[in-house]
């Protein structure tokens, strides 16, 4: 129902706002704005995103089902299982929903959307499997999401992509801010959840992997950032995600061979749900974008950006933030938003000024929290979302609190 609601407020907001704007202030244009707008994000709903989408679903969807077949995914689930036993009590020892899991986490950590996704929805194909009421999301299913939505990511290799193609002198600089807003974010999205659920997160298992994890990025930054150069970041970074992505594509097969798999078949096999899945988000997919492309033609974020720096003024604060804000705002609801108020950002004041960097790292201190709900929640028929965006909501603004931290602990 949470998001029933949300997805007429959006609507209902941007009409009153966009007549206002026509009565008070003459501004004839807005409704036609607004509606070529809904047009331009249903064309990209399907022509940007399902349609492309429908290409590389197939491919991992059928990687995923030689992996299954090799016993990797077990192998997975065996080893992570510990930890993800006690985060997500209701998935059954060794459930192959667990490794599905891993391989989602494990190609966002490495910055690699295309694989990221297919995996993801294959996870949560798995987690709907097990979960009693179809039209509701389970427990386990809101906790992968939130921690999905989090976005936690090693090394933005796009922000830093698009930072050296606007010019700037040390495109990775955003590196390790990122780094440490998107796993505040994370952290952060997990307690939330857990407390929710009345999930017991102090005990060994967790404590150790939680430990282990913070240390490895400790350890990841303090060696990147004091015996690589930032070019040599660049390189690393990237041979390595591709390196690895490549690696678990070639390790299915191998295992498939010893297990004396017929691996083409098995690939056909998994493969052939890639475009019934795609199908089955487009309405989930146009409508949320739809609804989100009203919001943002008809002024209204620009007017919630402006409200938040009033605020911030008349308390005293620090505003040299407020500027990258939309940034900050826009993330939740659309990643190509952002992608686009982050270059604009960058164009206006400069990659390397401080709001240019800071909304680099607010686009990469969390995901997509809207889009996501509606593709990964569309794809298994899942109507009720519960808590689900609140608790997604929550880990964007640890994210985005972080962000401001790390800007002015690094930049300002």
């Amino acid at each position: 129902m949470a998001l029933n609601y949300l997805w007429i407020a959006f609507f209902v907001i941007a009409f009153v706002v966009a007549l206002i704007r026509l009565i008070f202030f003459g501004d004839t244009e807005i409704f036609k704005l607004i509606i070529d707008g809904t047009f331009e994000s249903a064309k990209v709903g399907v022509m940007d995103i399902a349609l492309p989408l429908v290409g590389i679903m197939t491919l991992w969807l059928g990687i995923m089902n030689i992996g299954e077949k090799a016993g990797a995914i077990n192998f997975l689930s065996r080893i992570i299982g510990p930890f993800f036993s006690r985060i997500f009590p209701e998935v059954p020892k060794n459930h192959p929903a667990t490794g599905h899991m891993v391989m989602n986490f494990s190609a966002n950590l490495l910055g690699l959307d295309n694989a990221a996704t297919p995996f993801g929805l294959k996870a949560m194909q798995s987690l709907q499997e097990i979960n009693p009421d179809k039209d509701t999301a389970s427990n386990a299913q809101i906790m992968f999401l939130v921690l999905h939505t989090s976005g936690l990511t090693l090394i933005p290799l796009s922000i830093m992509a698009q930072r050296a193609i606007l010019g700037a002198a040390d495109p990775s600089d955003i590196f390790i801010p990122c780094m440490i807003a998107t796993y505040v974010a994370t952290v952060v999205g997990m307690i939330a959840v857990a407390i929710k659920q009345k999930i017991n997160l102090f005990n060994r298992v967790v404590i150790s992997w939680l430990g282990g994890i913070t240390l490895f990025l400790v350890g990841l930054i303090f060696y990147f950032s004091n015996y690589l150069s930032k070019s040599e970041i660049e390189v690393v970074s990237k041979v390595a995600s591709n390196f690895i992505l490549f690696f678990i594509i070639i390790a299915f097969i191998l295992g498939a061979l010893r297990k004396k798999v017929n691996v083409y078949e098995a690939f056909i096999e998994g493969a052939k749900g890639g475009f019934t899945t795609c199908i089955t988000i487009i309405p989930y997919l146009i409508g949320m974008l739809v609804a989100i492309g009203v919001l943002r033609n008809s002024g209204v974020l620009g007017y919630i950006v402006d409200g938040f720096t009033w605020c911030f003024m008349h308390t005293g604060l620090n505003t040299d933030f407020t500027p990258a804000l939309p940034t900050a705002l826009i993330k939740p609801l659309s990643g190509s938003g952002a992608k686009a108020m982050m270059v604009d950002t960058m164009k206006t004041f400069g990659p390397d000024s401080f709001v240019g960097r800071l909304s680099c790292i607010f686009n990469g201190s969390a995901d997509t929290t809207f889009y996501i709900v509606a593709l990964y929640f569309g794809s298994v028929g899942i109507k009720k979302t519960r808590y689900a965006i609140p608790m997604g909501l929550i880990a964007d603004l640890a994210g985005i609190i972080a962000a401001v931290f790390v800007a002015y602990l690094f930049f300002h």
